[in-house]
C-alpha cells in the first residue's frame, strides 16, 4: 500500500539546522527520526498533520478566480485506510517518546480529526479535552452548498488513562481570563499580515501556517519553561518560534527542505522573552511549605506577640514553641483561629495579623517573604 506523506521523499538525506542551542529542526520522516529520541524524553507534543482534504481539481470563486487551496502532494493519500496507517505510525512514535506525564495536542478539521481521535483512543491515549478554534476571519464557502467552515478542532490527550502529574496551568489561565475559568472554545484569527511567511514571489511559503497566538495558548496552558516540545510536522516553524519565545526547548521534524529552511530563518530571528515574564504561576499547592515556627526562628515574630483578627475582636498570644494561646486553649494558628470563630476550620495564615506602627499586617505576608527568599536560592 502506497502512502503519500507530508513533504519530500523518504529517501531525502537527514539534515539538521541549528537555530538556537535549545532548538533544532530535523529534516526527514518524523516516524524514523523520532525513533532516534530517547523513550520518555518529551514533555509536550503538538501535531498538525496533513488533513487529507480530498480536494478534487481547482477551487474557484464565483467570479472564476482561483482559490489558493491545499493541493500539495503531502496532503494526498490513496485511501482512508492509507491515512489511518500513516496516523497510527506517527502517533505510536510520539507515544514512545512522551514522558508518562506528557500530553499531546492534535489539530484537524472535519476531514480527519474524527479518524485521528478514534485511533488515539485505540492506541491508549486518554482524551482530556477537545478545543474548538473559532476563526474570526474564516474563508467563505464559495459554492454556497455548505456552512462556512469557521473552526478547527484540537484534541488534547494524556499518554494513557492513568497518567498523573501532567501540566495544566489552570491558575495562570484563569488569572489571564479575568479570574474566570478558561473555556474550550478559542476565538483567534487566521494567520495573516506580517506573520504570514511569503516567498520572493509574494506567495505563501506554506498553505496551512497556524497563527502564533494559537500555539502560544497551547504552550502556555500545558507546558513550563525548559520543557521539551516537539512537532512531528514542523512546516514553517510556528511551534518552534513560539517555543523559543516562551523559553521551551524544541525539536521539529520536517520532510520538506524548503519549509525547514524557512523555519530555521524564522526561529533564528526570535528573541526569547525575559525570564521574569515566564516564571511559572506559583499556586498555594506548589509553594514551598513554611511553618509558623519559622517566623519565630527568623525573628519576624517574637514570643509574646499578640495576634489579632482583622477587626481586633480576638487576640491570641504567640508561644516560644510556635503554638498560640487563646485563653486556656493552645494549638496551631489554624486550630486557634477556628476556636476564635467557633467554626470547624480556619486558614490561620489569612486570619491572624500582627500590629505594626503602620497598622495591621497579615502573617501570610511574612510567609510570602520567606517563600521569595527560598525561590531565589
Amino acid at each position: 500500500m502506497v502512502v503519500s506523506r507530508r513533504g519530500a521523499s523518504a529517501k531525502a538525506p537527514r539534515t539538521k539546522f541549528e537555530s538556537h542551542p535549545s532548538t533544532r529542526i530535523v529534516v526527514g520522516d518524523c516516524v524514523a527520526e523520532m525513533s532516534r529520541l530517547p523513550a520518555g524524553s518529551v514533555d509536550l507534543v503538538f501535531a498538525d498533520p496533513p488533513y487529507n482534504l480530498q480536494l478534487k481539481g481547482d477551487l474557484k470563486r464565483p467570479d472564476e478566480s482561483h482559490v489558493d487551496a491545499v493541493n500539495n502532494d503531502w496532503d494526498k493519500f490513496s485511501s482512508f485506510a492509507a491515512y489511518d496507517d500513516f496516523t497510527r505510525a506517527w502517533l505510536l512514535a510520539c507515544r514512545r517518546v512522551m514522558k508518562p506525564s506528557a500530553t499531546l495536542w492534535v489539530i484537524g478539521s472535519y476531514h480527519n480529526i474524527f479518524r485521528v481521535g478514534a485511533i488515539m483512543q485505540d492506541l491508549g491515549f486518554w482524551v482530556l479535552n477537545d478545543i474548538v478554534w473559532r476563526k474570526t476571519n474564516p474563508m467563505p464557502n464559495f459554492r454556497g452548498r455548505r456552512f462556512t467552515n469557521a473552526h478547527e478542532t484540537m484534541i488534547w490527550a494524556a499518554r494513557d488513562e492513568n497518567a498523573k502529574g501532567y501540566t495544566f496551568n489552570y491558575e495562570a489561565l484563569k488569572a489571564a481570563n479575568e479570574d474566570v475559568q478558561a473555556r474550550s472554545d478559542w476565538l483567534i484569527p487566521l494567520c495573516t499580515g506580517e506573520e504570514r511567511l511569503k516567498g520572493a514571489d509574494g506567495k505563501k511559503v506554506h498553505p496551512t501556517q497556524k497563527p502564533e497566538g494559537l500555539l502560544a495558548r497551547v504552550l502556555l496552558s500545558s507546558s513550563r519553561p525548559g520543557d521539551l516540545v516537539i512537532d512531528p510536522f514542523n512546516g514553517t516553524g510556528t511551534t518552534g518560534a513560539v517555543a523559543k519565545r516562551l523559553g521551551r526547548r524544541y525539536i521539529g521534524f520536517e520532510r520538506d527542505k524548503a519549509y525547514a529552511r524557512a523555519a530555521e530563518v524564522r526561529i533564528a530571528a526570535v528573541e526569547p522573552l525575559p525570564e521574569a515574564t515566564l516564571a511559572p504561576f506559583m499556586t498555594a499547592r506548589d509553594a514551598p511549605r513554611v511553618a509558623f515556627s519559622e517566623l519565630i526562628e527568623r525573628g519576624m515574630i517574637s514570643p509574646g506577640t499578640r495576634l489579632v483578627d482583622s477587626r481586633k475582636r480576638h487576640g491570641a498570644l504567640v508561644r516560644a514553641d510556635g503554638a498560640i494561646m487563646l485563653g486556656d486553649k493552645v494549638g496551631s494558628i489554624h486550630r486557634i483561629g477556628a476556636v476564635a470563630q467557633g467554626s470547624g476550620a480556619c486558614n490561620g495564615w489569612t486570619f491572624w495579623h500582627i500590629e505594626t506602627k503602620k497598622g495591621l499586617r497579615l502573617i501570610d505576608e511574612l510567609r510570602a517573604e520567606i517563600r521569595s527568599e527560598m525561590a531565589a536560592l
